[in-house]
């Protein structure tokens, strides 16, 4: 197995494996690599939807099926993204997913089933260089602020679906989450913003305003380059992710071109302890 640094702030591709036949070594050193780089790219990878399962349950529990989107006929733990003229692409905002619940996932594997030849990217960004990169009054600030998330623009399917009813509903259904937003990670220490456009709504005891001055300067900060990385896919490329220490974007840029996904998000991280 060959793990080759891709930029200095975030991400790694691994090489000379196969994802369809793990060791428990290899998974505890495909591990260590997706803590130390927070997104770690593979290759030419032929993932079966039994064994992107059984990847996942080799580092915690697969999540149930999810709110919005539509799970592959035959495995509900693996979310299909398929977008394309019929389906319009709705994850080009940066985001981490699912902040919306008390607890959101660890990690999630995205499998590149078919993707067009140009367009599709997506960026990683390392939340933890974005904290560091801030003014010492800033972390300051920050450091004993909490933030509601909650569904966010998951309303647009909602509504197109059942219009104001069933975003009420989601939003029943689903409800609202307060985080920090300095968060702390569970395995090294490090310390990251844990805010996310998608889905973080105000900032507690701020008024409205002031709450969203400043989430959108931290916004603006968190976009820099300096803290990404860009994936261009190919078929059969996976990404697995730290969903706690980053967040992504995926570009819509390809329409009307269809972009076929596979994803299992891994609710725990059965090494933390």
């Amino acid at each position: 197995m060959k793990i080759e640094k891709i930029t200095p702030a975030i991400g790694a591709e691994i090489s000379g494996i196969s994802l369809n036949n793990l060791s428990a070594q290899e998974c505890d050193d495909i591990y260590a690599a997706l803590i130390e780089h927070k997104v770690i790219f593979f290759r030419d990878q032929d993932l079966t939807p039994q064994a992107h399962i059984d990847f996942a349950k080799s580092f915690g529990e697969p999540e149930p099926p999810h709110p919005i989107y539509p799970s592959v006929a035959g495995y509900d733990n693996i979310v299909l993204l398929k977008t394309g003229p019929d389906s319009k692409p709705d994850a080009n905002d940066w985001h981490k997913d699912m902040t919306f619940k008390a607890n959101p996932p660890f990690t999630s594997i995205l499998h590149a089933v078919n993707v067009p030849d140009v367009g599709g990217d997506t960026l990683w960004a390392n939340t933890n260089t974005a904290y560091n990169a801030l003014p010492k009054m800033w972390q300051d600030y920050l450091a004993d602020k909490d933030a509601i998330h909650d569904i966010g623009t998951f309303r647009n399917d909602l509504y197109a679906k059942g219009g104001i009813e069933a975003v009420n509903n989601g939003l029943k259904n689903t409800g609202s989450a307060v985080h920090k937003i300095v968060g702390t990670h569970p395995v090294t220490g490090l310390k990251y913003l844990n805010i996310n456009q998608s889905f973080t709504r105000h900032i507690m005891g701020e008024v409205q305003g002031e709450s969203d001055r400043i989430l959108q300067f931290l916004y603006l900060h968190m976009a820099k380059p300096e803290f990404q990385v860009r994936l261009r896919w190919r078929n059969n490329t996976v990404a697995m992710w730290d969903n706690r220490i980053t967040h992504h974007y995926a570009i819509s840029d390809y329409l009307p071109k269809i972009r076929h996904m596979q994803r299992v998000t891994v609710l725990n991280d059965k090494r933390e302890s």
